[in-house]
C-alpha cells in the first residue's frame, strides 16, 4: 500500500516549467563555455529571433559536439565525418529546441536550410512557416535569401510571391524577391516586383533598393530582347 502511494505521489507531482531556449537541468558538469551559453540562451529568451545570438550559439554547440563525437581506436583521433554528423545534429537539435517558441521565426529558417537538401518539401514547409509568423517580412526577406544562397531563386520567388506583402513589409523582402526573379531568368517578373517595391511601406528604403535594382532589370531585360 506505502508502494501505491508513493507511485500516486510521484504521478501528482508538478513538474517546473521549462523556458523554451533555456539549458535545461543535468548532472553532467558543466563545460567550460557555461557562462556564455547562459548569456546566449538568456538573449534567445527575450528575443527567439536575435539571430546574432542564435548564430553565435549555434556555432557553440556545433563546436562543443564535434569535439566529443566517437574516436578513431587506432589513433584515438576523432573521425571528421563522426565529428560533421555531430556538429549538425546539434545544430539542428538547438533550431528545433528555439523553434517550439511560438514568436521564433528564425529556427524555422534555419530548420528548412538544413532540410533542403534531403527534403524539399519539409523545407519549403518550414519557410512558409516562418513567413506565417512574422508580418514585417523580414522572415521572408531571409528565407528567400537563404534559397538564392543555395542555388534555388525559382522558389525564393515562388515564396514572394506567396508572402509579399509590399504596404506592410520591409523593403529588404522586396529587394530579396526582385534579385529572386533576376537569378531565375525572369526579367518581366523583376520589373514587375521593382514597380511594386517602388510603392512599398519604407518609402526611402524603398527607392534606394529600387535605384540600386534598376539597372540589373535593365540589363536582364535587354539580354531577354537579344
Amino acid at each position: 500500500m506505502a508502494l501505491l502511494d508513493r507511485l500516486r505521489a510521484l504521478l501528482s507531482r508538478k513538474k517546473p516549467g521549462h523556458l523554451v531556449g533555456a539549458r535545461r537541468p543535468s548532472a553532467v558538469a558543466r563545460p567550460a563555455d557555461a557562462v556564455q551559453e547562459d548569456a546566449l540562451r538568456a538573449r534567445l529568451i527575450e528575443d527567439p529571433n536575435d539571430i546574432e545570438a542564435f548564430k553565435a550559439l549555434a556555432e557553440l554547440v556545433r563546436r562543443r559536439a564535434a569535439g566529443v563525437g566517437p574516436a578513431d581506436p587506432l589513433t584515438a583521433e576523432q573521425l571528421p565525418s563522426d565529428a560533421r554528423r555531430a556538429s549538425d545534429l546539434a545544430g539542428w537539435a538547438l533550431a528545433e529546441e528555439i523553434a517550439g517558441n511560438p514568436r521564433a521565426w528564425y529556427a524555422l529558417v534555419e530548420l528548412g536550410r538544413l532540410s533542403l537538401e534531403d527534403d524539399h518539401e519539409a523545407a519549403m514547409r518550414r519557410l512558409n512557416g516562418a513567413c506565417e509568423r512574422e508580418s514585417t517580412g523580414r522572415a521572408l526577406a531571409e528565407s528567400v535569401r537563404m534559397l538564392r544562397e543555395a542555388g534555388m531563386p525559382g522558389e525564393g520567388l515562388g515564396l514572394g510571391v506567396g508572402h509579399w506583402a509590399p504596404k506592410d513589409n520591409i523593403a529588404e523582402a522586396g529587394r530579396q524577391v526582385v534579385l529572386a526573379a533576376l537569378e531565375a531568368d525572369r526579367p518581366l517578373d523583376a520589373r514587375r516586383h521593382l514597380q511594386t517595391l517602388a510603392g512599398a511601406k519604407d518609402h526611402a528604403a524603398a527607392a534606394a533598393a529600387v535605384a540600386a535594382l534598376e539597372p540589373l532589370v535593365a540589363a536582364a531585360e535587354a539580354r531577354n530582347e537579344v
